[in-house]
């Protein structure tokens, strides 16, 4: 932090629905062909835990970035 105030920088957040209106056509007229030609893939993935015992450690391992997508606990 300390860094970032002696040199005087800007710190801005960036919140994609800012720029979606302005964006989303010129995204789905770039992106249509990646999609058709297979260079861009969607990846759909989720971590399922069993057992509610187990939601404390697997939400643990989600804060330390140990799965990809969401974290399903799945309790019968």
């Amino acid at each position: 932090m300390s860094a970032i105030l002696r040199k005087s920088l800007t710190i801005r957040g960036f919140i994609q629905t800012e720029f979606a209106a302005d964006l989303m056509g010129e995204f789905l007229e770039r992106a249509t062909p990646w999609v058709h030609d297979g260079s861009l893939k969607h990846k759909e993935e989720e971590d399922i835990v069993d057992g509610s015992e187990n939601a404390p450690e697997a939400s643990l391992g989600m804060l330390d970035g140990k799965n990809f997508g969401k974290l399903l606990v799945r309790v019968s």
